[in-house]
């Protein structure tokens, strides 16, 4: 954590954190967002943003605030625009194995990890720092807060809903391309219905309930 304030109150932009640390003498600044804490199947995704200086910031807002047409082409504009992008995921059965918080700190850790060079600094969002000895900054509802949190929301969203869509191939009874993974009514039912598939989260209410004991 940076034992100093980093930026004047209130926040003139998305990017004043950001442009504050680079100022710093920071280079690489990176954002870090997770999806997928609460939905009863699939993994959690985290991702690491480094934004270029010069791009356009103003596009870049919470995922759950734009549809999905929106987030794939702000997706194609960071990949097109030099953003370092890094990935991380942790499976269903890793997050029954060690609960999800410590699943979502681990997908982050593993999206920085996954990045083309190494953040010098990063922006958290939440309030539990990732287990590195980068320097980094807690945010909670970064994505409001920092353009390179919002892009990494972004980035994640995208890919753990493309990866939700193959599961609903496999798995089509669960309607995953619908809700996700999300505990939605039809969901539970599904679940009630048909018992859980292999990529349930066996530890979660709604789940372990209808798992069946041999």
């Amino acid at each position: 954590m940076c034992p100093e304030k980093l930026w004047p109150v209130p926040e003139p932009d998305t990017y004043s954190l950001e442009r504050c640390l680079l100022q710093k003498g920071y280079q690489f600044v990176g954002g870090l967002d997770e999806v997928g804490r609460g939905p009863l199947a699939g993994p959690v995704v985290a991702a690491c943003v480094v934004l270029e200086e010069s791009c356009d910031y103003s596009g870049f807002v919470d995922s759950k605030s734009i549809n999905g047409a929106q987030r794939s082409r702000l997706y194609r504009e960071l990949q097109k625009n030099g953003a370092r992008i890094g990935v991380g995921m942790v499976s269903e059965t890793d997050i029954d194995r060690i609960n999800i918080l410590q699943a979502s700190l681990l997908a982050m850790k593993k999206a920085v990890l996954a990045m083309p060079l190494r953040p010098d600094f990063l922006l958290v969002d939440g309030n539990q720092p990732i287990p590195m000895t980068i320097p980094q900054q807690t945010l909670v509802r970064g994505e409001s807060k920092s353009a390179s949190v919002a892009a990494a929301s972004i980035v994640a969203k995208v890919v753990r809903d493309t990866l939700m869509d193959q599961y609903h191939l496999l798995y089509p009874e669960y309607n995953f391309q619908q809700n996700r993974g999300y505990p939605t009514r039809e969901h539970r039912q599904a679940i009630k219905t048909h018992g859980p598939c292999a990529i349930h989260r066996q530890s979660f209410k709604c789940v372990r309930e209808y798992i069946v004991k041999t």
